[in-house]
């Protein structure tokens, strides 16, 4: 019995001794190695780092087309905003992005492209409000980690989480290339657009006073409740549990990024406001701001109606 004290002391002590001294690394290996060390550190770096570069990828995209536009509001703004170089494949995507509508010779690289931008949409307006649920799982897999059980990195719940908007955003850009390829055939641009605004904020009005969105939005506001119940140590099942997080989030606020079919799909001011009424909504209790965000968006969509006609 003491001899495997004494073997068990000395592995925790290769564990924690060797395994912990980098002091033979220099500073920037030094930080890496923490960084590889504290799985909490590395889910806030890549997260952050991935809506920050959302969000830059959005802006510089958001100058481009004002720079193409005449005076649409907010255009003013970002026209006076520096307009910094960029490689040429970011050229190309916003072009794509940015045309009104496609080419035949096109359509397949701007689908793409419309993906991959509605993507950027999403890890810009809606991974923030996720951070209390990652962080929530982090705070689970710490403790479970202090009790020698093994872990599943959060990376894998985050993974799991964008699958469900990336395929969200499939059908966003199915529904733009659709809309601008009618309203570009029909040759009634505006009207044909002004419609279809209208009635996507219809129905994200709608929506904010169904027991839907209501039941989803208690789901995202207790996350501590459904990761711990479904706890696993198991990677598939952490990623299908990113998965349900996900579902449980776009039930909530799928309807309201129908509102940029309105507003203007890439309006980077509206995709902000979205974005911290989100945050907002996941973390106040009751219905008030849904209720109020629903009633204001029924009056808009009517009154677009009326112009639009």
């Amino acid at each position: 019995m003491r001899l495997d004290q004494r073997g068990d002391s000395a592995h925790s002590g290769v564990m924690t001794g060797h395994q912990d001294d980098f002091s033979h690394l220099d500073r920037a290996g030094r930080a890496m190695a923490n960084v590889a060390r504290n799985p909490r550190l590395t889910v806030n770096i890549v997260v952050g780092a991935s809506i920050l570069l959302a969000w830059l990828s959005l802006a510089a995209m958001a100058i481009r087309g004002a720079e193409a536009r005449g005076s649409a509001p907010g255009d003013t703004l970002l026209r006076g905003l520096p307009r910094l170089p960029l490689p040429d494949f970011l050229e190309r995507f916003f072009a794509l992005c940015l045309s009104p509508a496609p080419l035949d010779a096109s359509i397949g690289p701007r689908a793409l492209a419309l993906i991959l931008m509605w993507f950027l949409m999403a890890i810009a307006a809606m991974l923030p409000s996720a951070a209390p649920m990652i962080r929530t799982y982090c705070q689970i897999a710490d403790t479970a980690r202090i009790k020698g059980e093994q872990v599943v990195h959060p990376l894998v719940l985050v993974a799991g989480y964008l699958a469900v908007w990336f395929a969200a955003s499939i059908l966003f850009a199915t529904l733009t290339l659709a809309i601008h390829t009618f309203a570009a055939s029909s040759e009634m641009d505006d009207p044909v657009l002004g419609i279809a605004g209208a009635l996507a904020l219809l129905v994200a009005s709608l929506y904010q006073f169904s027991g839907l969105k209501q039941a989803c939005l208690k789901k995202c506001r207790n996350p501590f409740s459904i990761l711990f119940s479904n706890w696993s140590a198991k990677p598939v099942r952490v990623f299908r549990l990113g998965v349900a997080q996900g579902i449980w989030c776009l039930g909530c606020c799928w309807a309201l990024m129908l509102v940029m079919f309105a507003v203007g799909v890439m309006n980077i001011f509206w995709m902000a406001l979205i974005g911290v009424f989100t945050l907002i909504e996941k973390q106040m209790m009751g219905s008030l701001p849904t209720r109020l965000a629903g009633a204001i968006l029924l009056v808009w969509a009517a009154a677009l109606l009326v112009v639009s006609l």
